[in-house]
């Protein structure tokens, strides 16, 4: 888990698709910037949208977002904050309730932690 440095939210890491690279090397990207961890890609949890869920950016631009959540493990690196994390930690599924979390994170923590068989599709 981070804490975002913008909100103050806890949340898993995650960010945007750069040119040239696949969905598993972005996931890899992303977890490694923000948290230190180097990881590897082992499944999807699954593909998200809300269309309720509107983010207004600070520099005007507002947009509906997506995501896709892989389930991975790590594989290397060492924890560390980023620009974008204020805290990075392990948390055990039963410290969860404790962290300020935005219902569509703990939903994808929840669909992970229920380990299912079919990815979720909303």
């Amino acid at each position: 888990m981070i804490r975002r440095s913008d909100n103050d939210l806890h949340s898993i890491p995650g960010g945007q698709l750069e040119l040239g690279e696949t969905l598993t090397q972005t996931a890899v990207r992303e977890v490694h910037e923000e948290t230190g961890i180097d990881i590897e890609v082992t499944g999807l949890i699954g593909l998200y949208a809300n269309p309720r869920h509107v983010i207004a950016y600070d520099d005007g631009e507002v947009r509906q977002e997506f995501s896709i959540c892989f389930r991975a493990r790590p594989n290397g690196g060492f924890p560390r904050t980023s620009s974008e994390s204020r805290e990075v930690r392990w948390a055990e599924p039963d410290q969860l309730d404790e962290l300020n979390i935005h219902p569509s994170i703990r939903l994808r923590l929840r669909h992970a932690l229920e380990e299912r068989e079919e990815p979720f599709y909303s």
